[in-house]
């Protein structure tokens, strides 16, 4: 725990490695995850980076990989896992290397060269059987719609058209004996010209209304039109979605409307399809029955050209993700490599954050890269003056430990060497959780949801989880701790479901077995006796008491203006072990001895044990003044509050003296406010003196600039403090009033939808049983776990943290190809 509480000591160092080794030592040092490297070209543009060419080769091969997940997806195939990342990582030698799917061990320039030809060879492939099984689709598709218009237009010539024309018939008007007794050829010609045009063809069903419309207006309603959906979809050939189609037929009698008509089904991209005379029976069957063996022959070539590219994305869905890591590594060493100058011909030069116990395994691993190569190659590690004053913070976690972390570093990054807010927080957070949840039933499902997760854990590290998924995993450990807090708090509330559990055997009896509303319990034993107290939480028969709210709200009250003083207590002392740590005089002198000495609660004397023998009623010896003497309890809130509003009166005094006691402790705030004004500056002004007499050619308008700000700066730190100090206290009744709001509804859900329906029938019992478990599950175990989570999380961030936290420090990103990887598999 002690190397929790302060970030991991860091060290910045140089390493100057060969040219022809560079590759293999990062490729060492990126597994080690041990050093944060900085950028010593910044004045370069990223395509003037000197391994750009190779970090474009990977981009392209990434490009590839996509490329290939995506035809997987098309296909419904899953990628196949490449493992663990730290089997990955082993897997490959220490020099970077790696087997390809095509086998043989390369590394560096020769990894890359193999698969740009391997995958090369499978893009051009597949692109190559997408375009082949896109022309073919489209050949298919039309032979389909040739035949569904085909089918269609006999249909409707058949039965509509016959339809039709004898409706004209019956309407129309009777002709001259003359035109009765025309001749043959006469008939002939007229039936030629009365004959209409027509278009035929397929549009999309969504396109159905509006190409109407569109040609009901181009034409002005000199045309008829008839829809006949197709009921099989048919495959778009571009986007391989399914897509309603209908055919059309038009008949008119114009040329220019045959244009217009043209170019209306090339707007609404429909396909047109010339048909034979439908009078001419033998043509149209003739064409049917070749259109039908041309769309068999098209479905057979079709569903071959798919069976081939599906065994081809099930032999990539085996790789796919390893290479995809390969190339993820080869493109981190690269861009690392960017960052390296090249000082002197052959050498490249970078420097870096870097764990101090880990500093010998970077020689090694530098070392050892140097020595793979056949021949003597010169190389340095060493460390160098650090750049800038503030190192990155890292601190080391376990499967525990970082979820209070990450926790942590949401608000903030600790500062270098800070005091770790996190080690504090795994502690306070579940238990000031509980203190708000504080129900057994309830607490032992968040338990038990807990429990669920590390029992799944091992299937979850290895599984691709959503957010909210990876986030509950990320904190099962949390949960865990926050189901058994607020299992502990119900017991000592005695409280589950709203109900009292009488475990230990109650301490009060009533006269009667039957006790009516008003009557008064009696307690088992003598006041005072040790067999009076429950031995454990409070008494089952405050649930059953009139005043049970009231004393509810007292004990829950007072233990959280006790919770919260202590809490902050402990981060006002975090503050002061900071600028000790930090050789921080000044601020050690003028604030953080002030602070503790203007007092937040917890200077005042503990109060003697009350001794009572018989009853309150009874004369208390203790003779403390007030109306029971020193024995009889007092208000905590009204307490504190009259500390300052009314200096010297005491309700009920706890300890002789009490009054004169809480005077001095007033003086000491109020004096407490000045120094804590006025100190730092006074200090920082005999510093800022000191060094003027030792370095004359300061300018004395830049010290009273800065002077200046310091006083602004404590003055806004003196005002935040003191009236911190009275709205967190106030803030922390959150802990009560939560717990409150829990127990009382759960008490309504009770007693409204289960204890209202018991006398009723059985079916009313069942109903009522099914109102109770969904409110219970949607607002007491969902919503206000939700709730009581965000006030805890409030209390650290703002009211403990506050009091010692910088949260301005910058969090170390290792150059660590596991972490690569782990973000890549999200």
């Amino acid at each position: 725990m002690s190397r929790w509480f302060r970030s991991e000591h860091m060290e910045y160092i140089s390493l100057i490695v060969n040219e022809d080794a560079a590759h293999d030592c990062l490729a060492d040092l990126g597994k080690l995850s041990a050093i944060q490297f900085t950028d010593l070209n910044p004045d370069l543009t990223p395509f003037q980076r000197r391994y750009v060419s190779y970090v474009r080769r990977c981009d392209e091969l990434e490009r590839k990989l996509r490329f290939f997940g995506n035809e997987c997806d098309n296909f419904g195939l899953k990628l196949d896992t490449a493992g663990d990342i730290d089997t990955f990582l082993e897997s490959s030698s220490g020099s970077g290397r790696a087997i390809t799917a095509g086998g043989g061990d390369k590394k560096g320039t020769q990894l890359l060269e193999s698969l740009e030809v391997e995958l090369d060879g499978y893009e051009s492939q597949l692109r190559e059987l997408n375009a082949y099984s896109e022309k073919l689709t489209r050949e298919y598709n039309e032979k389909v719609e040739l035949q569904e218009v085909l089918e269609k237009a006999r249909r409707f010539f058949m039965t509509d058209a016959p339809r039709l024309a004898v409706s004209e018939l019956s309407t129309g008007r009777p002709g001259s004996a003359e035109g009765l007794l025309a001749g043959a050829h006469d008939d002939e010609a007229r039936d030629m010209d009365m004959r209409f045009s027509s278009i035929t063809g397929v549009v999309s069903t969504e396109e159905k209304v509006r190409f109407e419309r569109m040609i009901f207006r181009a034409t002005r309603g000199n045309c008829y039109v008839r829809f006949a959906p197709i009921k099989q979809p048919i495959t778009d050939p571009e986007t391989g979605s399914l897509i309603e189609k209908c055919v059309f037929i038009v008949f008119f009698k114009s040329l220019s409307i045959e244009t217009k008509l043209k170019k209306i089904c090339d707007a609404f991209f429909a396909h047109r399809y010339s048909l034979p005379d439908m009078d001419d029976a033998p043509a149209v069957d003739r064409m049917l029955t070749e259109n039908a063996q041309e769309l068999v022959d098209s479905r057979t070539v079709l569903l071959k050209n798919q069976d081939t590219r599906f065994r081809l994305c099930q032999m990539l869905a085996q790789h796919t993700e390893r290479w995809t890591w390969i190339v993820l590594r080869e493109k981190a060493v690269y861009h690392t490599l960017n960052m390296f100058k090249a000082d002197v011909s052959g050498m490249l030069r970078g420097e870096g954050w870097v764990i101090s116990e880990h500093f010998e395994d970077v020689r090694m691993s530098v070392n050892r890269a140097h020595s793979d190569m056949d021949h003597s190659m010169p190389n340095y590690v060493d460390q160098v003056p650090k750049p800038w004053p503030t190192p990155p913070t890292h601190f080391t976690t376990n499967k525990f430990t970082y979820g209070y972390q990450e926790f942590v570093n949401t608000y903030g990054i600790p500062r270098y060497r800070e005091a770790n807010p996190a080690l504090f927080t795994a502690a306070t957070f579940p238990f000031l959780f509980g203190v708000m949840y504080g129900d057994i039933g309830h607490g032992l499902f968040l338990f038990s949801a807990g429990l669920y997760l590390l029992w799944n854990e091992e299937k979850n590290e290895k599984a691709k989880l959503d957010e909210m998924t990876a986030g509950m995993h990320t904190g099962r450990y949390m949960m865990v701790m926050m189901g058994f807090f607020a299992v502990y708090a119900g017991f000592v509330y005695n409280d589950c479901f709203s109900l009292g559990l009488n475990l230990f055997g109650s301490r009060w009896v009533f006269s009667s077995d039957a006790p009516e509303e008003g009557e008064v319990a009696e307690m088992t034993g003598q006041f005072g006796d040790g067999d009076t107290v429950y031995p454990f939480g409070l008494d089952p028969m405050w649930h059953v008491a009139q005043n049970e709210l009231l004393f509810f709200n007292s004990f829950k009250m007072k233990l959280s203006v006790i919770f919260g003083i202590f809490q902050m207590f402990a981060g006002t002392c975090l503050r002061g072990i900071n600028y000790i740590y930090f050789g921080k005089n000044a601020d050690y002198d003028g604030e953080w001895v002030a602070c503790n000495g203007g007092g937040d609660g917890t200077c005042t004397p503990w109060g003697y044990e009350c001794q009572g023998n018989d009853s309150l009623e009874d004369k208390c010896p203790l003779d403390f003044g007030g109306s029971g003497d020193g024995c009889q309890p007092p208000n905590l809130i009204t307490s504190l509050i009259n500390i300052a509003l009314s200096p010297g009166n005491v309700d009920e005094p706890m300890y002789y003296g009490q009054a004169q006691m809480q005077n001095f402790l007033l003086l000491i705030a109020g004096i407490s406010v000045p120094v804590l004004l006025l100190a730092k500056p006074y200090f920082l002004s005999k510093q800022m003196e000191a060094n003027h007499h030792s370095a004359h050619d300061d300018d004395e308008e830049e010290e009273d600039h800065g002077m200046g700000e310091i006083i602004i700066h404590q003055a806004i730190e003196t005002i935040e403090f003191v009236l911190g100090m009275v709205s967190n206290t106030a803030s922390y009744l959150r802990l009560w009033a939560l717990s409150l709001a829990h127990s009382e509804l759960a008490t309504v859900f009770w007693e409204k939808a289960m204890l209202s329906t018991l006398n009723m029938n059985w079916f009313a019992t069942f109903i009522g049983y099914g109102i109770f478990a969904g409110t219970t599950f949607g607002v007491l175990l969902m919503m206000d776990v939700l709730e009581c989570f965000l006030h805890a999380l409030r209390l650290h961030w703002v009211e403990f943290q506050n009091k010692f936290f910088s949260a301005d420090g910058i969090r170390f990103a290792p150059y660590s190809f596991k972490q690569i990887l782990k973000d890549a598999s999200a």
